[in-house]
């Protein structure tokens, strides 16, 4: 099917539940006017549905590759802590007291406008699509999407309000400045439950358009809204919520057998959708929008639809941009090297490719993940693909495509490095003992290992200076025609990639588990094992590579799968890409296993690692309300107060 670029309109409903509204015009492409109210006859007319429709896509782009939201999802937890260059927004988020959590950061932000915006545009289009004429599949996606911001906002925030402004669910045409928040059990089940199972009911098996939603696309946040709301009900280390309501923890089994059954029901009956057959072939740029991407914020190198008119040459660092990449890719370009002429030159310099891109080293990645106990320690390197097609390890030198002749540079060992050779790369733990850190690159700290030409650091030794780049998420283009590109400091014209049918095999074995179903929870997490044992292609040399450790791989899967087994090959399949946070909070182990983490410093030879302890009370597994929210309600500050949750309030 082909992808299509579309002019859309961000029907914005109300923003912090109803300050402020918003309409675009649908000639232009995100021609924002501020409006006190809307014409209710909008939505009255095919075209007004569909222009709604459309919007309900185009605000993905919002906070799907927006890297503070990403920074609100990944530092502080076990995998992410602030980097080098970091500034307040990554420091209040790692809880190691260089910053805090506080209503006006960006850590409660989130998505919280966008999301009321796009829930109360989806409240209008449900409303009256009936009338215009609209079909009930196009409908369904209307539904699809209000229950997709509301489970968001409900994993965030505790309960949130259900009414903004003309009654629950409904579709709010004028400013109201007062709000009243619903319980999580209200939430659940009086919206994401019903609208996604009506959405599993009529949405169509094959999308209408490529990355429109389908019957799978319901059943994997159904799924997913079942587990989460199982955990929630269950509350095994006694988590505090709010608004404060009664939990029937009898109920979660009911709940964690739903969450199985529907994405066993997706997995056997898995229309458009498909796993590819390397974890590589999942996330290489040249094969975006692959069968497994089941939702995607989209994006492209056209950048007046691609990007909301926001251009691709020195970018902006805002929505809708896909940055996000920037904020976990450490400043490679400060390596310097002797060139044959006797020149000192950057041999790796700022490149619009994969694995690459532009640097910012905001987020940090966590040394204990990569070292003995973590989900990448050297016996999961040596078989699993998904270490080599997550990160990028070694660093080319590209020189030449910036004009520069010069034949080679010295590297290790007074070895000669030529152009599009390896410079510097990460290697295992167990060789730390191999290396030289002394007289090699002084300025980075790299050490010299005998026999090869590179430079070398042990992961054992990352830094809040240098880190392995999370190679999934980097920039691609199409027309850098030879040279390094014209356009790498701006945003990624890739698609951010947020939901795929992997997903349901990680469900369906978590939910096993909490059942008691342990070969049912082997056997789910056991086919993305034996994938992940299979490569056909390696990142960090880049030539292809024949191997199948899946036999290997499958040996290793222990007898008895526990909630963080699961929580392991969560990290090691979606490592970086903004899952983190919700799967710790959801599980309740957000305190147990990110609680405490090692880095190095944040000098450039810092190389000894320093323990971090990251202060994680009860009440911070739901993030404040924003201030900006509380500010703009004509309310009593005893009424503001209680609206705030108790964690956050002054």
């Amino acid at each position: 099917m082909k992808t299509k670029s579309i002019k859309y309109i961000l029907a914005a409903g109300l923003v912090c539940c109803g300050l402020s509204t918003t309409m675009t015009s649908c000639n232009s492409v995100l021609d924002e006017q501020p409006r006190s109210n809307f014409d209710p006859s909008f939505f009255n007319t095919k075209a007004g549905i569909e222009g709604g429709l459309t919007s309900l896509y185009a605000h993905l782009r919002y906070f799907y590759g927006n890297g503070y939201y990403l920074n609100t999802l990944e530092t502080g937890t076990d995998e992410y802590t602030y980097a080098q260059s970091a500034d307040g927004n990554f420091k209040d988020a790692d809880l190691t007291g260089v910053g805090s959590v506080t209503p006006t950061s960006t850590v409660a932000g989130g998505a919280w406008g966008t999301l009321f915006a796009n829930i109360n545009t989806a409240s209008g289009i449900i409303e009256n699509g009936t009338a215009a004429g609209m079909d009930a599949s196009l409908l369904a996606e209307a539904y699809f999407f209000r229950a997709f911001d509301y489970f968001i906002l409900v994993q965030t925030y505790g309960g949130v309000p259900l009414d903004l402004g003309a009654g629950e669910l409904k579709f709010n045409t004028s400013t109201t400045r007062t709000s009243v928040r619903n319980t999580v059990p209200e939430v659940y089940t009086k919206c994401i439950f019903p609208d996604l199972e009506k959405a599993v009911n009529d949405l169509p098996e094959n999308p209408r358009l490529t990355g429109t939603a389908t019957k799978n696309l319901a059943r994997l946040y159904l799924s997913k809204a079942y587990l989460t709301y199982a955990w929630w009900l269950e509350n095994p280390n006694n988590i505090p919520t709010y608004p404060e309501c009664t939990r029937e923890a009898g109920q979660a089994q009911s709940y964690f057998q739903k969450a199985f059954d529907m994405a066993k029901a997706a997995i056997d009956n898995p229309g458009p959708y498909a796993l590819q057959p390397t974890f590589y072939d999942v996330n290489v740029a040249t094969n975006d929008r692959n069968s497994e991407i089941m939702l995607y914020a989209d994006h492209d190198e056209d950048e007046k639809y691609g990007n909301g008119g926001a251009g691709y040459g020195w970018g902006s660092g805002g929505s809708p941009e896909n940055f996000a990449y920037w904020m976990e890719t450490w400043n490679y370009t400060e390596m310097t090297a002797k060139a044959a002429s006797g020149a000192v030159i950057n041999p790796v310099q700022r490149e619009a490719v994969q694995g690459l891109g532009r640097p910012w080293t905001r987020m940090a990645t966590v040394a204990d993940a990569f070292m003995k106990g973590g989900v990448w320690e050297d016996e999961v390197k040596a078989i699993d693909s998904r270490y080599d097609a997550t990160f990028t390890l070694s660093y080319f030198t590209n020189w030449d495509k910036a004009g520069n002749s010069e034949p080679y540079v010295t590297g290790a060992n007074g070895s000669q490095i030529k152009p599009g050779e390896s410079y510097f790369s990460w290697v295992p733990e167990s060789e730390d003992a191999n290396i030289n850190y002394t007289g090699a690159d002084g300025k980075l700290g790299f050490g010299e290992m005998a026999g090869r030409p590179d430079f070398v650091v042990a992961v054992n030794h990352i830094s809040r200076k240098k880190y392995p780049i999370n190679w999934k998420l980097g920039i691609y283009r199409t027309d850098n025609a030879g040279g390094l590109g014209s356009k790498v400091n701006g945003g990624s014209p890739r698609p951010w990639n947020v939901a795929k049918f992997s997903e349901f095999y990680l469900i369906a074995a978590e939910a096993a588990v909490k059942l008691g179903k342990n070969d049912d929870a082997k056997k789910y997490v056991n086919v993305l094992r034996e994938r992940a044992g299979k490569q056909t292609y390696c990142v960090n040399k880049r030539a292809p590579q024949t191997a199948d450790h899946s036999a290997e791989m499958l040996a290793a899967t222990p007898a008895t799968i526990t909630i963080d087994f699961i929580l392991d090959e969560r990290s090691r399949e979606f490592w970086g890409e903004g899952y983190r946070w919700f799967d710790l909070v959801r599980t309740q182990k957000w305190a147990e296993r990110a609680g405490v983490y090692h880095i190095a410093g944040s000098g450039y030879t810092d190389k000894d690692l320093e323990e971090f302890k990251r202060d994680i009370p009860a009440g911070y597994y739901i993030r404040p309300i924003p201030q900006g929210q509380l500010d703009g309600m004509e309310m009593t500050a005893e009424e503001k107060a209680a609206y705030q949750n108790p964690a956050y309030r002054n």
